[in-house]
């Protein structure tokens, strides 16, 4: 078949060393940089080599359609015949087929429902480098096929970066599969700095702002001015390409401005791809593409001599876009982001990683030299990624989970993924798949969970098909799924049901075509006696009309439930998809709404949704640090068919807890997070009212209990003695007497019925209970609340600090006393503090002896003018001690 092109392109002279490769080692990596001819040559070179035919995996649809158009078209063919391709919803290949191109993730389903892969000698694995989640799977698959059913299957990685180490170990295990490099004879691409004049925060979850599509847009158009050829501007997504469509709407007169991302139908796909006008500037031999175009999408008249086309991503690697010799990059890029605690997840927008810059930036120079116009400065592109992320590393892994449970596999164990997936998003994948039936406890596919692999769609929205469509029927149950499969199908805003009624009507044709085809397909994945089935029992004619009165559930005979309308059955599907999405309004007519799942919700200013008192969300995101979610798509829905979508979630039941700070006893009814009905019970279970009462003094601390000062007192006391001691005296900290609390407050707390009563507990009995029998006699020995001195007096023992026990006692009190006491059986001395007539301290010491010599001669000196009335002998410790003052003299 290679014989058969005359262009050359510069991985032709590598092909029969990689052809050689194969033969030798049945693996290879072809490493090739953007441009060079890997995806329409190789194959072709592979095909020439074996008897069977040669499939080969695009991770685009768009991608997959052009590589097959190319093919066909050097060797002066219509696609379907010797090359064809598949993706989902279509194929155009036959008998004659020799080479296929289909998506990564057709390949991953024909590997599931063969892995012998009959007929197919050769499997090419195209920009494996960006490292999807289908590609992974893919390889990792491929690689067991052959080597536990296939051996003589060739398997070929093709990257477009140069780093293919890992791909040749996975390829080859402990031997790696060779590798083949092509040099790409790419001309040189001048680099133009272009930063906004002020710096934008990567808008994340967010639309882009405004202002940088403005200056895109105004660099569009300086590179128009500058240079020659077509214009390739790289955006995130398809609202910005319109955005900036629409800045460049004034240049229509001499400007094609086309689209192109995977959205777009078959026909504007090849529109961008197409040749430019041949007035215009000629492309070089073999530039042209297969020449299959149907159609001409161009935006601008009769007049116009280039073409600037907006791309997403798409057109990054797989894709050639002839006549391109300028690149104007927004360095922009869209990844899937999962917020696994919360279930959400998103499309974020990122700053572009370097590698992929490099490989946007050499689309200007495929043909012939050209630039690339930067819309940041040479200091940021410093500072970006070297590499972007895989997928595996940031998305929802529920399909991917699914996939690795069908082949046998629940955790990847043993396969040859580039990188393993991450231990807590696998968890909750494999948790949401129990919850939808799909796998059992050991994470082995069910029944169930081959029945929704089979859809091919993401695990919740299977989930939604099979079980919606025996209540809603088949074909309005594949109309909504094919809906939430693309979210942005039927235009902008937030309403499920309305962006429904506008792809009925055919308001955007494109996309009408588009989702009619993934209805279609969908439809058919139901299984025959379902769709039968469906169709009787909500009265489906075959024209697609309905039988029925709209509006009721249950047939007044109580036979099958009746139609519901369109909007709850939209509604229906989303919660059957998204059950924890399922939300009610906090405040009557608000746009605040909590959702079943916890998370809080909020629509956006100005919604159509706003008032209603349920809604189905369908897609939700919430940005790092944000209050709430941003409801994106939803459906509004009544409470029934809330409880009908979401019936695992139903709880019913009476709850008895500690909340705001008291207990509440009430029988609820909840939908996950959402209480139903909620009213007060009469007569508790006193068992869970004291396990409240119990969990409340734990979370609130011991100040809820009534602490007298001899309650106090007796606490430090206890301390003490376990300080003095050792650990055999009871623990009276905070966190111990908590944990203790049924031990020493078991008959306090039994009585409790609310915060109240605990307050009202005394709490200097219960204590004691701590104590055994032997301590509790020896107490008031070891930590006597009171010390007898000199004057006869018994002073109170401060314990607050259990490591010095105060004794605070005026000084003439103490005349006679030659040391300190000491208390815990003569281990601890008390710490005296020594008070003047007036109260006032006038020493601290614990060494009574060395006070008596030293201290007391100056505190002497000091007071005794002051104080003539008491007595301040030379010798206090012959002295005898008083509490009274002489009387005064008369």
């Amino acid at each position: 078949m290679l014989a058969d092109v005359s262009l050359d392109l510069p991985v032709r002279p590598v092909l029969p060393t990689l052809v050689a490769a194969l033969r030798w080692r049945g693996t290879g990596v072809l490493v090739a940089p953007p441009g060079t001819g890997k995806t329409t040559t190789a194959p072709l070179a592979v095909a020439d080599a074996v008897a069977g035919r040669v499939v080969i995996a695009q991770p685009r649809r768009v991608a997959a359609r052009a590589a097959a158009h190319r093919m066909a078209a050097l060797l002066g063919e219509r696609v379907g015949e010797r090359i064809g391709y598949a993706v989902r919803g279509e194929r155009r290949a036959g008998s004659r087929t020799r080479v296929e191109v289909v998506t990564t993730g057709l390949l991953v389903r024909r590997l599931h429902h063969d892995p012998e892969l009959p007929g197919v000698a050769a499997v090419l694995l195209d920009e494996c480098h960006e490292r999807q989640l289908d590609a992974d799977l893919a390889l990792a698959f491929g690689v067991e096929a052959r080597a536990t059913l296939r051996p003589d299957l060739w398997l070929l990685a093709m990257s477009a970066t140069p780093q293919a180490d890992r791909f040749a170990a996975l390829l080859g295990g402990d031997d790696p599969a060779p590798v083949v490099r092509a040099e790409a004879a790419r001309h040189p691409v001048e680099r133009v700095w272009a930063p906004p004049p002020r710096r934008f925060a990567p808008p994340g979850p967010g639309r882009v702002d405004p202002a940088l599509l403005d200056h895109v847009a105004a660099t569009v158009r300086r590179a128009l001015c500058e240079r020659d050829g077509d214009v390739l501007v790289f955006l995130p997504g398809a609202g910005e390409i319109a955005a900036v469509a629409g800045r460049l709407a004034d240049l229509r007169d001499t400007v094609a401005v086309l689209p192109l991302h995977g959205r777009l139908s078959a026909a504007a796909q090849d529109a961008a791809l197409a040749p430019p006008p041949a007035h215009a500037h000629a492309a070089p031999g073999g530039a042209a593409p297969d020449g299959t175009q149907t159609g001409d999408a161009r935006i601008g008249g009769p007049g116009v001599d280039r073409r600037v086309v907006l791309a997403t991503a798409v057109a990054e690697s797989s894709l050639t876009v002839p006549g391109v010799r300028v690149v104007v990059d927004a360095g922009l890029s869209r990844v899937p982001r999962t917020d696994l605690a919360r279930g959400l997840g998103a499309l974020v927008t990122v700053p572009v990683s370097r590698a992929a810059a490099t490989q946007r930036a050499g689309r200007a120079g495929r043909e012939a030299p050209g630039a690339v116009y930067r819309c940041w400065s040479e200091a940021t592109h410093a500072r970006l990624a070297p590499q972007p992320e895989p997928e595996i590393a940031t998305a929802d892994l529920t399909g991917f989970a699914l996939e690795l449970a069908a082949w046998g596999a629940p955790d990847g164990a043993g396969l040859a993924l580039p990188d393993p997936p991450p231990p807590a998003a696998l968890t909750v994948a494999r948790e949401t798949l129990a919850t939808l039936g799909a796998v059992d406890a050991d994470g082995r596919i069910t029944a169930r969970g081959r029945a929704i692999a089979a859809v091919g769609a993401h695990p919740r929205l299977a989930r939604a098909l099979l079980d919606g469509a025996p209540r809603v029927g088949a074909d309005r149950a594949a109309e909504v799924v094919a809906m939430l499969a693309e979210e942005t199908l039927g235009g902008a805003g937030d309403d499920l049901p309305a962006r429904w009624r506008r792809l009925r009507a055919g308001a955007e044709p494109a996309a009408t075509a588009r989702w009619r085809s993934e209805v279609r397909r969908l439809r058919a994945a139901l299984p025959a006696d379902d769709r039968q089935r469906t169709a009787a029992s909500t009265g489906n004619r075959p024209d697609g009309t309905t039988g029925g009165r709209r509006g009721q559930r249950v047939a007044e005979d109580g036979g099958h439930p009746e139609r519901l309308p369109d909007d709850l059955a939209a509604g229906l599907l989303a919660g059957l998809a998204y059950p924890e999405r399922l939300a009610r309004v906090r405040r009557a007519g608000g746009s605040a709404y909590l959702m079943a799942g916890g998370t809080e919700a909020e629509l956006a200013a100005g919604s159509g949704l706003a008032g209603s008192t349920w809604l189905a969300v369908a897609v939700a995101d919430r940005s790092p640090g944000a209050p709430a979610a941003r409801v994106r798509l939803a459906a509004p829905v009544d409470e029934a068919t809330a409880r009908e979508a979401g019936a695992a979630l139903l709880r019913a039941g009476r709850e008895v807890a500690w909340s705001g700070g008291d207990v509440v006893a009430r029988e609820v009814v909840r939908l996950g997070a959402v209480a139903l009905l909620d009213r007060p019970l009469a007569a508790p279970d006193p068992e869970l009212v004291a396990a409240a009462v119990l969990h409340g003094l734990r979370q609130e601390g011991p100040g809820l209990l009534r602490w007298t000062p001899e309650a106090t007192a007796l606490r430090r006391r206890l301390a003490f003695c376990r300080q003095a001691l050792g650990d055999d005296w009871p623990d009276v900290s905070d966190a111990a007497l908590l944990d203790a609390a049924p031990t020493w407050l078991g008959p306090e707390l039994a009585r409790a019925r609310r915060r109240a009563d605990l307050a009202r507990l005394d709490v200097g009995p219960a204590l004691r209970r701590l104590l055994n029998w032997r301590q509790a006699a020896r107490l008031d020995e070891l930590a006597p609340e009171r010390l007898a001195v000199p004057s006869g007096s018994r002073v109170r023992v401060d314990y607050t600090d259990p490591a010095a026990p105060v004794l605070a006692v005026k000084l003439q009190e103490t005349f006679g006393w030659r040391d300190v006491p000491r208390i815990a059986d003569g281990r601890v001395p008390v710490l005296l503090h020594l008070l003047s007539p007036a109260g006032r301290p006038v020493a601290v010491t614990a060494d009574l002896a060395s006070f008596w010599r030293g201290g007391y001669p100056q505190v002497r000196a000091e007071l005794r003018g002051r104080y003539p009335r008491h007595p301040w002998p030379e010798d206090p410790t012959t002295a005898e001690p008083t509490r009274r003052a002489s009387p005064r003299r008369r």
